[in-house]
Parts: structure tokens; sequence; C-alpha cells
């Protein structure tokens, strides 16, 4: 590479028409590297947030399988990665300086000969999204906990999973899948992550709930020292203690560990025992006898079965039947083609259950049904249905 004068650099700019004075003093004069080429390196656009906790040391992640796009994954935040193409040559210049830093270093006030290392026409655009957690529980499904005398029946290579595994396998921040873990109420059993399966679940929480009625205790103020020691006979006391953890909230009293039961999680899971073994449900039946199963002082309402089942109250008699969230889709377009499969019309107050969980971030659900769904009135109530034919 041939140096420059400076009196070949102000040719220059005389011949381009600028003027030196306009211009800071300093001048880079560049040249490809004979190693330069495109494809090597990979620009990231960064928001200040994510360029903070490189800066702290922390580190981002990407995740995903070979059939799923990739995400970018920090301590707790998620983002879809998207390659944005742009019509200037982005060019890599080690230890290129800024106008900025030009200004402080007066000594560097000459020609500049600088390399160019690299050069990119695209760079990874990033936008937070929402943690692909679907698979979180798929993969725990593979082999719930159905408690100790059945797990000493299975073989020894049954798919479990620690927390570095589903790191490795799950588009989420740590954060974001640890408090999925908990919605789920997955417990950790010697060092893997495990749900219970649900009818061992029901049996954990029903010795619970006859143990309250028997000892009349307020279901405010469960003691789990007693609990331990009157159900540790029966099933493991770490079994006992995630089932109060489950269905209830903790707290100290003098010295004491209490639980707060939740009588809406109670009733939900009893309702869910209740329908998962029919495909329609009189509604009118299934009220009186879920008011009936669950523990006595508890009162079912109708409302703690949303985003678990759907009433119909167009059929004669009235129906509902089990329609859990969690089994939709996750793809916004997906989960409205398959509700739009289940009903052809839905109300807002019916459908928000089962969408809710799709809002972005300052999205409201009136917002993604004016984009996945068409309005109009029916009966003088405002409908929705899908804006492309559903086969």
């Amino acid at each position: 590479m041939r140096s420059r004068s400076r009196e070949e650099v102000e040719a220059t700019l005389q011949i381009a028409k600028l003027k030196p004075a306009e211009l800071l003093p300093p001048v880079h004069c560049l040249s490809f590297s004979p190693r330069a080429s495109a494809g090597e390196c990979c620009l990231l656009q960064l928001e200040p947030g994510l360029c903070a906790e490189l800066e702290a040391g922390h580190s981002l992640v990407i995740r995903g399988d070979k059939d799923e796009q990739a995400v970018l994954c920090s301590k707790d935040k998620t983002y879809d990665m998207k390659i944005a193409d742009t019509s200037n040559m982005l060019l890599f210049i080690p230890g290129c300086k800024t106008p900025e830093q030009l200004l402080i270093d007066q000594a560097s006030c000459n020609i500049i000969h600088t390399q160019i290392a690299g050069f990119s026409n695209n760079y990874w655009e990033l936008r937070k999204c929402r943690p692909k957690l679907k698979k979180l529980k798929k993969l725990l499904m593979e082999n719930p906990y159905e408690g100790p005398d059945s797990e000493r029946e299975k073989a020894l290579t049954d798919s479990k999973y620690t927390m570095d595994d589903l790191l490795d396998r799950i588009q989420a921040s740590e954060e974001e899948i640890l408090h999925q873990l908990q919605v789920i109420n997955a417990c950790k059993i010697e060092g893997y992550w495990r749900v219970l399966e649900f009818d061992y679940e029901m049996k954990l929480l029903n010795h619970v709930t006859q143990l309250i009625d028997s000892e009349s205790w307020s279901f405010t103020k469960v003691p789990l020292s007693i609990c331990l020691q009157e159900l540790g006979s029966l099933e493991p006391k770490e079994m006992i203690q995630h089932i109060l953890l489950s269905y209830g909230m903790k707290y100290t009293d003098e010295d004491e560990v209490y639980f707060e039961m939740n009588a809406d999680k109670i009733c939900t899971a009893t309702a869910q025992m209740l329908l998962q073994n029919a495909v329609k449900f009189n509604l009118s039946e299934f009220q009186e006898v879920w008011q009936q199963s669950v523990p006595e002082g508890l009162t079912t309402r109708l409302d703690q079965l949303k985003g678990l089942a759907l009433l119909d109250r167009n059929s004669r008699p009235e129906t509902i039947f089990l329609l859990k969230v969690e089994d939709l889709p996750e793809d916004n377009q997906e989960r409205f083609n398959r509700l739009f499969t289940v009903r052809e019309k839905w109300t807002e107050a019916d459908i928000t259950p089962y969408i809710q969980d799709l809002c972005a971030e300052k999205q409201t659900v009136g917002a993604l049904l004016t984009k996945y769904a068409r309005s109009s009135m029916q009966n003088g109530v405002k409908v929705y249905n899908s804006r492309r034919p559903i086969s």
C-alpha cells in the first residue's frame, strides 16, 4: 500500500470541492487487508441495556435447535434475531477512533493509514419477544413423576432434565425458565426438574385437604410441621411440602411455618380432574358435582375455569368441556387458527383467556383481535371470527 501525503489528501479534497476547515484535521486512508472478506464476522445491534450487561461481564447466549429460528437470551430476556440488510457497506476497522476520540487525542491529527479487516452488507437486529416456553412442559411430560413406588420400576434411561439441559433445549432466558417451572408446579428431584403426573398430584392434594378437614384447620393457616408429621408415612415429605407450595402461600407466625391455601387453585384442579375424562359435560350437572367434590368450606365459581374449560351457552342443555390454554400453539396465527376451529365465532370475554398470553409488551387483547380476527354483531353482541378460511 502506497502512503499518501498531506498534499495529496488536500488535492483530493479540492477536487471533491470540500473545505478542509470544515473537517477534522485527521485523515483515515483506508485499504483492504489481503485477508479481508465478507461473512467471517457478524454484526449484532444491541440496545443500551444489553451493552451494559456485556460490559458488566455477563453473557448473551444464542439458543435454538436446527429446526428453530435462533433467539438471543440475556439473564432475564429473550430476543428474536433477524438479518437486516443495509445499502451501505459496513467496514470492520480495528482500533478505529470516533471523531470525539480524535478531538481529545490531538496527537492523532495527521494521516492515519488503516487496513480494513472485513466488511458486511447486513447485521443481526434484535427484537424483544415472548420466551418460547411451550417446549418446557412437553419435555418434562415425557417422564412425569408418579411417586416413589413407580419411580423404582422405571428404567434409569427415561428422559430427565437438569437446568443445564433445559437451558440447552429451551429458547428462553434462565429467569424466564425458572419462572415457568414455578407456573407449571415443577420440582427438583435428585437434581432433575420434574412435573408431577396429574393423578399423583391430586392424590397428594387430597391427603392435605383431608388432613385440614379432620383437624378442623382454617385453609388460611395450615401448619407445615404437623402436615409432614401426619402425612410423612404416606408420601415423601418433600412431595408434601411441594404440594403445599404449589397450592398455597408460605408464611411464618411465631417461628412456626404455615401455608395459606389458595381456594381458587384447589377448585380449578378439581374441575380439571372431573373434566379430563369427559368429552362434554352437562353444565348444570357439572356445577353440582364440582361443588360436591371440593373440600367443605370452598366455593366453586365459573370464573375459576378461565383458560381451562369452555362453556357452550348455545347448546341445549348448556355444556362445558376441557380446553386448556397450555395445550394451544405458541405461534399467534396458529393459535387463532386452532381457536377458530374449535368455535367459529367468539365473544371477547370468551377468547381473552386463550390469547392473553400472546400479548407483547404494551399490547392489548383488542390489538391482537384487530390483527387476527374480523368483528361483527350477532344478536346485539360483538363477536370475532377468522380473517382467513379455516380448513
